[in-house]
């Protein structure tokens, strides 16, 4: 069976009755072609199915129409609302958004901007200020702009939250409500500055009011389910178990609600459980989880229109540091008298 010949530049501009120059500048600046020709440019690409070789494309306009995008894992809700934002605002603007993911491995998020900016990407973000020499050495050489997301770092433009003050707030919160004992799932903080500076927010909340976070009082597992049931049951084995618990994102907290659930011990009767991120799971959870917002949607459409920006030669603010607010719901409440004797009916 013979295949249908694959339209060309050439099929499109005799369609549109125009230069092949035409066609070309309608793909890579239309913005300088009248809206009429481009109209029939556009007419005749969709009748043709023509799609732009992009070597050819790249080589005429300078740009390759995409932006890369570096994160540490597509398995977590909290990095793909993000991705999708910014994959949908760079779609109405004409780019495509390129994603790898690392899975928190410093060689190999080195190695994926090294291939990014290999394969001609636009422009590029990261995510975190934890990062080897290697991809520091290339993220600060590049010849594309390039923006850290969700950290910062004087290096680099960045666009962030402020990840100590998170853990500043649910801590203070959980102190308002009389707590004194205090344990802490966190991620692993080795290469993961996010994960630290909510550990650090904890001590600081603590510190303020005259306690401590002592490091065998925290207890780093992965970002699961079965990390947050994992932490909380080392934490209520210990002789003087916590009456509250700060996870470092809600997937953690998830976990150790169902290892609480799993164990009889009441939330937040027993033990309160509160956690970070604000995913939309957390407002459905047995209690409902009190947790800290963090605008991920807001911060995926403000990095895509940050980097559209400056390929547009427009400046941009160095430094973006995106709200955050405290969620109250009921999965936190006053320690009980004895927290590691009340149990759930059975």
């Amino acid at each position: 069976m013979n295949r249908k010949a694959r339209a060309t530049l050439q099929d499109v501009a005799q369609l549109a009755g125009v230069s092949t120059a035409t066609v070309s500048r309608a793909l890579s600046r239309p913005d300088l072609v009248q809206e009429e020709t481009l109209a029939r440019v556009s007419d005749a690409i969709a009748r043709l199915n023509y799609v732009p070789g992009g070597a050819a494309r790249a080589l005429a306009s300078g740009k390759t129409l995409t932006i890369g995008a570096v994160v540490p894992t597509l398995d977590h809700a909290i990095f793909a609302r993000a991705i999708q934002a910014m994959q949908t605002e760079l779609a109405g603007n004409g780019y495509q958004l390129l994603v790898a993911a690392h899975d928190y491995a410093p060689a190999q998020e080195a190695a994926a901007v090294r291939a990014m900016l290999a394969r001609g990407v636009d422009a590029l973000m990261v995510v975190g200020a934890d990062h080897l020499e290697e991809t520091w050495a290339l993220l600060t050489t590049a010849s594309v702009p390039v923006v850290l997301s969700w950290s910062f770092d004087a290096r680099l433009p960045a666009i962030g939250f402020d990840n100590e003050k998170a853990g500043w707030l649910i801590a203070d919160h959980l102190l308002d409500l009389g707590h004194r004992r205090f344990g802490m799932i966190s991620g692993f903080t080795h290469a993961n500055d996010r994960a630290r500076s909510r550990v650090a927010g904890v001590r600081a909340a603590l510190a303020a009011r005259g306690l401590e976070l002592p490091s065998s009082c925290v207890v780093e597992a992965p970002f699961t389910l079965a990390g947050g049931r994992a932490g909380l049951a080392e934490l209520m084995a210990r002789a003087t178990p916590p009456t509250a618990v700060v996870c470092g994102n809600d997937l953690l907290a998830a976990g150790a609600l169902f290892e609480a659930q799993a164990s009889g011990i009441a939330v937040p009767g027993a033990l309160s459980v509160v956690g970070i991120d604000n995913l939309e799971i957390a407002a459905h959870l047995a209690p409902p989880l009190t947790t800290v917002h963090l605008p991920t949607t807001e911060l995926g459409r403000t990095v895509a229109r940050h980097l559209l920006a400056r390929l547009r030669g427009e400046a941009q603010p160095h430094r973006v540091e995106l709200p955050i607010e405290l969620v109250i719901r009921r999965s936190a409440t006053a320690p009980a008298a004895s927290p590691a004797l009340a149990r759930e009916p059975s």
